[in-house]
C-alpha cells in the first residue's frame, strides 16, 4: 500500500503530514555539515573512551591508553612547585623570622608566598590585602593590639587571639560593665562621656569630667592611664580615633555594657612553621609593622 507524498507549494518540500491550526511541518534534512559535524564529534567521543579514563566497572574504572587523569596531572604540577620551592624552604626553616628579611631573595619569596596564604586563611576576616572588616582590626595602619613587631606578629599567627584550643592564646578579656553589673547605667553613660571626648567628639563635658574619675578606677589597669592602650594586655589606644567595632556614642556604650570578645584562630599545627614565618613576613609589610 503506498501513501502518497503532499509536497508544499511554497517550498517545494515533502511534508511529514503533521498539521497544526493548518501549520503543515515540513520534513526538511539537516544541513550536511550538522550532519558531518555531529559524526565526528561521535568518533572523536569513541576514541577519547579509548584513550582517556571513561566509564566505571565493577570495581574501578577504565583508565584509558594513556593511562593519566586530571588528580595525576595535578599531584605532577605540585611535586615540581614543591621541588623548586624545597631550597627556599630550608632556607626559611633555619631563620629566625627577623633574619628572613635581611635576605633580599627570601625576603622577595616570603611576601609572594605570604602573600597567597593571606588571601587563603586570613581575607575572610582582614579583607582583601588587610584592609579590615568590622570587629576585625585593619593590619594597614600601625594601631597592633598585640604588638606590630615581626616577633609579635609571628606569636599572634601562633597562639591566636582567645582561642581557647591553645593554652598559650593571646588572651585579656574586657569585663561587661554593664551586663554583669559593675557599674550603674549613668557611670556607663560618664565613661562612655570621657571616652568620646578623648577624640575631642563628647556632647557632654561634665559627663566627661565624671567618666575621668570611672575610667581611673576601672579602666585605667588595662588601657593605661592615659588611655593609649596597652599591647601586653591587647588593650586598644582609646585616643586615635581607630575604632574595632565603632567609635560613635551607641557602639561605644554597647561595647562598654556588654564587653566584646574577639577571636583569632591558632595557626600553630594548621599551618607549618616556614608557612607561618611568610605569612608574618607579609602582614609585617602591609603597612603598620613596627
Amino acid at each position: 500500500m503506498s501513501t502518497k507524498v503532499e509536497k508544499d507549494q511554497v517550498s517545494g518540500r515533502e511534508t511529514t503530514g503533521h498539521e497544526w491550526d493548518g501549520i503543515k511541518e515540513l520534513n526538511t534534512p539537516l544541513p550536511s555539515w550538522w550532519v558531518y559535524v555531529f559524526w565526528v564529534t561521535v568518533i572523536w567521543s569513541i576514541g577519547y573512551w579509548v584513550v582517556y579514563p571513561s566509564w566505571p566497572t565493577a570495581n574501578d574504572y577504565l583508565k584509558g591508553m594513556f593511562g593519566t587523569t586530571n588528580r595525576t596531572q595535578l599531584h605532577e604540577t605540585m611535586n615540581n612547585v614543591a621541588a623548586e620551592r624545597a631550597p627556599y624552604m630550608e632556607r626559611l626553616a633555619a631563620l629566625d623570622v627577623s633574619e628572613v628579611v635581611n635576605d633580599a631573595e627570601l625576603l622577595n619569596f616570603s611576601m609572594a608566598g605570604g602573600k597567597a596564604i593571606f588571601a587563603d586563611n586570613c581575607a575572610p576576616c582582614h579583607g582583601t590585602g588587610g584592609s579590615g572588616n568590622p570587629g576585625f582590626p585593619s593590619l594597614q595602619d600601625d594601631a597592633w593590639l598585640w604588638g606590630g613587631s615581626l616577633e609579635a606578629i609571628n606569636e599572634t599567627i601562633h597562639v591566636g587571639v582567645r582561642w581557647d584550643a591553645n593554652e598559650d592564646t593571646r588572651i585579656n578579656d574586657m569585663p561587661a560593665f554593664g551586663r554583669d553589673e559593675l557599674l550603674e547605667r549613668d557611670q556607663i553613660d560618664d565613661v562612655v562621656q570621657y571616652v568620646l571626648n578623648l577624640t575631642n567628639s563628647a556632647t557632654d563635658s561634665a559627663a566627661a569630667r565624671r567618666g575621668a574619675v570611672v575610667f581611673e578606677e576601672n579602666c585605667a589597669s588595662c588601657h593605661g592611664d592615659d588611655a593609649k592602650g596597652i599591647q601586653e594586655l591587647g588593650a586598644p589606644n582609646l585616643t586615635d580615633a581607630i575604632w574595632l567595632y565603632g567609635g560613635d556614642k551607641a557602639t561605644i556604650t554597647e561595647t562598654v555594657t556588654n564587653s566584646r570578645r574577639g577571636v583569632m584562630p591558632a595557626w600553630e599545627g594548621r599551618l607549618d612553621e616556614e608557612t607561618i614565618k611568610m605569612l608574618t613576613v607579609y602582614v609585617h609589610s602591609l603597612g603598620g609593622g613596627q
